[in-house]
């Protein structure tokens, strides 16, 4: 069963059992005071915390156990739990043996880690918190632990400040214990998983765990690209990613958490990736694909962006109905096809024999301000193909067009960003740069009164002005336009905007997807339970995509806490060590951190 929440101020319980041994004399006394049934009293927090370090384990167990279920949804208690000492006692309880023990400390510290007071977080770095998980982790075969123990990692890695701590003692345990084995990849099958599989994956019975990790390594993957190269080498990792997500595709069941956590790590993992991989100077463009890599040798990382991701990607922009999913989708594309290099040439021709422009253009029409930022922009990357490039002239101007602010009915359903408008009128200013054609629909589609309405409108952002103002420089440079546009009742001077010298890339430039994508304010009071942490702040994506924070995992509360304390007590004041001390699981909502923006 579930607890319910308590008032931040006090500290409820069940009635304490009476004791029958003088050995528990201290806490015999302690406890017997003020009123309550049988004469006992409900036990102060600093009394609790005290008996983390009792001798007795079934006294610790459960003391834990009634922490968690104190700290659950209450931030007033876990902040006094910090003040008071409580979290070294319960970190030196994962190195316990007995399981009662470690797994009652771990689900207190999975709350306690949970929520917008980072402090807690720092407290439980500080003891060496993260290496105590991993050799539990490392040690435990048990599902429900290890959901716990990723849950609580999960938490911790929302806080710039644990990400590299994570990285550097947390990696290769996660992957080596969580994620390659429980994935269902096999090592030696090339992604395939070993053959043919029923639609239902391998790993659905460990989709907890799956996911907790996958929400751990999506947050520190936008922290530096130190951890992003970790990642990326951390063998099998990428492998099993790849492998889950294609499970997934094949169930049709891309909406859920695990799917998303996985192709936004995939997002961040393509950020730079063709500056930040070895020898990258292999694949820049004058080098032939077939002389980038090194025959007879695979690395994981190159799955990244191998041909196949481009069918992954495509797949999930189509049938997936989650906004993150697809933001990630096409920040990963955005990623790929940024730069000079073999890989990324090759990956913008695929993607339009994929039929992903296409795909990728009708997402423009998405309610989601930050799905249609993301197509956008990956739109803008494609379109330095030429054949693209026309392309998304002749089909794509309509539809970008109707993003753009407008004064009359036709103004946009949704308010979209600034960082939106200004992604959709770079990516015009591509698609138009060689298009007389694209300048033609431009203007059947209304955008010349759009553009010169940006212009005029007072309460529009310099970089807003300044991307409207290139975009019709673009248009009024085509002099087979000129008399046409005339006709219309354009003067020269609504196409002459005073524009500062530019501050962003040119056109013909690239743009990459910024970090990970978390959702924003989720555990800060937002709207759900975990946060996403968006990629430059965009959290895991702004220019370059990445995602950042992903959401922080959920409190569980200890099922049976409304009796733990009683049996706290009795074990405590009786000598019969071996009676069977409190095992309920932890029960709690999977809540949803960053990244992307």
């Amino acid at each position: 069963m579930r607890g319910e929440e308590w008032h931040s101020d006090i500290y409820y319980g069940a009635p304490l059992a009476q004791g029958e041994r003088g050995s528990m004399a201290s806490l015999d006394s302690t406890l017997r005071k003020g009123p309550g049934p049988g004469g006992w009293r409900q036990p102060e927090l600093p009394e609790v915390i005290a008996m983390l370090n009792y001798r007795l384990d079934p006294v610790r167990s459960n003391a834990a156990a009634y922490l968690q279920h104190l700290t659950y949804k209450n931030d007033k208690v876990k902040s006094d739990v910090r003040r008071l000492k409580g979290i070294p006692a319960l970190v030196s309880m994962l190195d316990n043996p007995h399981r009662e023990v470690h797994y009652a400390a771990c689900g207190a510290l999975k709350n306690i880690s949970y929520g917008k007071d980072h402090d807690n977080k720092i407290a439980i770095k500080n003891c060496d918190g993260v290496p105590a998980l991993i050799r539990l982790l490392r040690k435990t075969h048990d599902q429900d632990l290890t959901d716990v123990i990723t849950g609580t990692l999960w938490n911790l890695s929302s806080h710039d400040s644990v990400k590299m701590e994570i990285v550097d003692h947390a990696l290769h345990a996660l992957s080596d214990e969580v994620m390659v084995p429980h994935s269902g990849w096999e090592r030696g099958s090339n992604g395939a998983g070993g053959g043919e599989e029923n639609c239902k994956p391998r790993h659905l019975e460990w989709e907890m765990a799956l996911t907790n990790t996958a929400g751990c390594l999506r947050n520190v993957s936008s922290e530096r690209s130190e951890a992003r190269r970790k990642l990326r080498e951390c063998t099998g990792l990428v492998d099993s990613l790849m492998y889950i997500v294609k499970s997934q595709i094949g169930c049709k069941d891309v909406d859920n958490k695990l799917t998303e956590n996985c192709v936004c790590l995939l997002r961040n993992l393509s950020y730079q990736v063709h500056r930040e991989i070895p020898n990258s100077e292999r694949y820049l463009e004058t080098t032939p694909i077939n002389q980038g890599t090194i025959e007879g040798e695979r690395y994981s990382y190159e799955l990244l962006y191998q041909p196949e991701v481009v069918r992954i990607y495509m797949s999930l922009v189509k049938e997936s109905n989650n906004s993150t999913v697809l933001e990630a989708s096409a920040g990963a594309i955005q990623n790929l096809c940024a730069g000079h290099w073999s890989y990324g040439r090759c990956i913008r021709a695929l993607v339009r024999r994929e039929k992903g422009l296409s795909m990728m253009t009708e997402q423009l029409g998405h309610n989601n301000d930050r799905v249609v930022r993301a197509m956008s922009a990956a739109l803008r990357n494609l379109a330095i193909d030429a054949r693209n490039r026309d392309l998304l002239g002749q089909h794509a101007v309509p539809s970008l067009v109707a993003n753009l602010p407008s004064g009359g009915q036709s103004q946009p359903v949704r308010a979209l960003s600034e960082e939106t408008v200004v992604s959709i009128l770079s990516t015009l200013h591509e698609v138009l740069g060689s298009s007389l054609e694209a300048a033609k629909a431009l203007r059947a589609s209304q955008g010349i009164e759009r553009l010169v309405l940006i212009n005029k409108d007072g309460n529009r952002s310099e970089r807003e002005v300044r991307g409207a103002g290139l975009v019709l420089q673009t248009v009024w440079g085509y002099k087979e336009l000129r008399r046409t546009l005339e006709k219309d009742g354009w003067k020269k001077t609504d196409f002459m905007v005073n524009l500062n010298p530019p501050t962003n890339r040119t056109n013909g430039g690239y743009e990459e997807s910024t970090l990970p994508l978390i959702d924003k304010g989720q555990c800060r009071g937002g709207k759900s339970d975990r946060e996403m942490i968006p990629m430059n702040d965009l959290g895991p994506g702004e220019c370059a995509n990445t995602h950042k924070r992903t959401h922080s995992n959920a409190e569980a509360l200890s099922t049976c806490a409304h009796h733990a304390f009683s049996c706290l007590y009795s074990l405590a004041s009786s000598c019969l060590l071996l009676a069977a001390p409190f095992r309920g699981r932890h029960s709690g909502s999977s809540a949803s951190i960053v990244p992307c923006p």
